[in-house]
């Protein structure tokens, strides 16, 4: 078995079953309330953000990994002298892959790899994914990083927001303010391209309609995907809604894996609730 460790921001969106099957290893960014720093994923949970963002009618803010909490989590294995790939949420989004670079500087461990994933959410556990597969092939850290950094350009990443609240107050995505005033209630469908987020189609309706619509609009490009694996990532969707999707993907006959996720509380924190994205790597 390889002796390369596969490291991710907790933005990648992972279940804790993927996450332990592929021994990944996650650093938690920060959730800031009132004040207070939590880690995503470990101090909070998605409930308890969304009830917050309702109560004090604003969205938390969030901030990078924490330099010394990435550095109890990675010390361990540069002490054991082994080749870590890590794999951050978009430059253009967050400072996480700079905090890293930095520790990986002080530490003075070439051994440390950082791969900007140019992506957010299981845009990034595609990737995630990906290395992980080339590790237990026996890889060298060198190479994983190559064909990573090589197929990033085919990670296909959307979702569609049920309100355009929650990235309007983050101020990732400037597009949408522009459709915050619109009184037909657009819902948009958010497309990540090179690192960045933008605005694609735009749906009205309910938001179980608006997902099917999005979902049937993505049938040619999940035709070509790679059939390994797709996912189904949302911030606490109805089950009949994912349940839907799953079964629409399933219809397809393409794909061997379908993995539904919940988002973390950084994303969730961005996106609100009742979003969902399907995300995939063309082929």
């Amino acid at each position: 078995m390889s002796s390369v460790r596969i490291v991710a921001d907790s933005t990648c969106d992972l279940s804790a079953d993927l996450k332990a099957k592929y021994n990944i290893t996650t650093i938690p960014l920060c959730i800031i309330m009132d004040d207070v720093s939590y880690y995503d994923g470990e101090d909070i949970t998605q409930e308890e953000i969304f009830q917050w963002s309702k109560e004090n009618r604003t969205t938390p803010k969030t901030s990078a990994v924490n330099y010394e909490k990435s550095l109890s989590i990675l010390k361990p294995m540069m002490d054991a002298g082994e080749d870590i790939i890590f794999f951050g949420i978009s430059e253009k989004m967050s400072t996480t892959c700079n905090v890293i670079r930095l520790l990986a500087s002080d530490q003075e461990y070439p051994k440390l790899h950082v791969i900007d994933s140019m992506n957010l959410s299981t845009g990034i556990g595609l990737q995630v994914l990906y290395a992980a597969g080339l590790a237990k092939e026996g890889k060298s850290a060198e190479e994983i990083v190559d064909l990573v950094e090589r197929r990033r350009g085919k990670v296909r990443a959307s979702f569609v927001v049920e309100t355009l609240t929650y990235l309007a107050r983050g101020g990732r995505c400037k597009p949408v303010t522009a459709l915050l005033g619109n009184t037909l209630k657009l819902k948009p469908q958010i497309v990540v391209e090179r690192g960045a987020m933008g605005v694609s189609k735009k749906y009205r309706g309910k938001q179980s309609s608006v997902i099917q619509k999005y979902a049937k609009d993505l049938e040619p490009a999940l035709l070509h995907a790679d059939p390994s694996c797709v996912f189904i990532t949302h911030s606490g969707c109805d089950d009949q809604i994912t349940g839907w999707v799953r079964s629409y993907l399933e219809s397809l006959g393409h794909f061997e894996n379908i993995y539904i996720t919940n988002a973390g509380g950084v994303i969730s924190s961005h996106c609100g609730p009742g979003t969902l994205g399907i995300l995939f790597y063309a082929e």
